[in-house]
């Protein structure tokens, strides 16, 4: 007699997927209906699933819609989405590489590589910016959804004036304008437009050929229209130009690629572990851990398990981005809406698809 399991994987997963134990069918099986139900519940328009094991495809799916209007169906290999502060993690490795190179200094003075950048009460580091340690406030108001189309130099006028809200090293802040200028930093050490610098030393030698900066006048043919949702349903979320804050928040790419991107840690194929250590630690505020490295979330799931990767949230895209080192397991989850407040699913999903509960 045929397992129903595994008849209905088959028919679901296709020939893409990997057939398991019990155990992980299972899991797959209450992963795979948790999400489906995201979208008959529409909660979401559309979101795509990677999760590698050890380098390979464990699951793998799209859902929904990458655009609602022309039911264009999400395909988890190609669709592009706006992955927001999941952006960071790639800004970090450029970052890293440029600390390798000997261009930039993680301890120096911000004001070494930007001597324009208004003077204030204290100093503060690369280190400390991209850590969220240097007093930098985040948004205020509609600041996150801005449309004009600064440059990374131009758009510091939006805060460059105002106070550290502490003296760097004592507090925590998380906001994406530390991204910003860590980014300015990294185009004055180098003199070399950022954009080009994460293409050329990131990009192209992980083969991310979808992740591309967002340019508010180009078209991406694979991309999704980007939504918000309110009481009356899904809209298409307001016009943003996020290329200013590309480091923080401005990168579109695939499930596939970030899946990809993250393995490549777990293989070791991504500078030394020496450089790389000190992106991927905690930083240690008055004796406690903020979770956060240089560009890294560093935490543990809801189950205890470590991970390092980061949640993104921006308009019309909302991202899950883990790394598991012990598990040698990369999740890769990216949703074409304004945060859907289903992250309490998502971390279900994870741990069905870990196989632990």
């Amino acid at each position: 007699m045929k397992n129903p399991i595994i008849q209905y994987l088959k028919k679901v997963f296709l020939s893409k997927r990997i057939i398991g134990d019990q155990k992980e069918l299972n899991g797959l099986v209450k992963g795979d209906v948790l999400l489906q139900n995201l979208i008959e519940e529409k909660k979401i328009p559309g979101l795509a699933i990677t999760v590698l094991e050890k380098g390979k495809v464990k699951f793998q799916k799209g859902y929904g819609y990458a655009n609602l209007e022309e039911k264009i169906l999400v395909d988890p290999i190609t669709t592009q989405f706006r992955i927001a502060s999941v952006s960071k993690p790639i800004a970090a490795t450029a970052l890293a590489h440029m600390v390798a190179d000997g261009i930039i200094d993680l301890d120096t003075s911000f004001y070494t590589y930007v001597p324009y950048y208004p003077k204030k009460k204290w100093d503060f580091t690369i280190r400390q910016l991209a850590s969220h340690t240097a007093g930098i406030r985040s948004y205020e108001g509609m600041e996150y959804a801005l449309n004009k189309p600064y440059t990374i130099k131009e758009s510091i006028a939006i805060f460059k004036e105002d106070i550290l809200l502490f003296k760097p090293g004592t507090d925590y802040l998380y906001n994406s304008f530390d991204w910003v200028l860590v980014s300015l930093a990294m185009q004055e050490a180098s003199g070399i437009p950022f954009e080009e610098y994460v293409t050329e030393k990131v990009l192209k030698p992980l083969r991310m050929k979808n992740t591309v900066a967002e340019i508010q006048e180009h078209v991406y043919p694979n991309a999704t229209s980007f939504y918000v949702k309110n009481r009356l349903g899904f809209r298409e979320a307001i016009p943003v130009n996020n290329f200013y804050k590309l480091a923080g928040g401005g990168f579109l790419s695939t499930t596939v690629d970030i899946a990809n991107f993250g393995q490549t840690f777990l293989d070791n194929k991504c500078l030394n572990k020496e450089i790389l250590s000190q992106f991927l630690t905690s930083e240690i505020i008055n004796n406690k851990p903020t979770y956060y490295g240089l560009g890294w979330q560093v935490s543990q799931d809801n189950m205890g398990r470590d991970y390092y990767g980061h949640v993104g949230n921006g308009v019309g895209g909302y991202s899950n981005f883990y790394v598991y080192p012990k598990e040698q397991l990369v999740f890769s989850i990216l949703i074409n809406g304004t945060n859907p407040k289903i992250q309490d699913v998502l971390d279900e999903v994870i741990s069905f698809i870990i196989g632990e509960i």
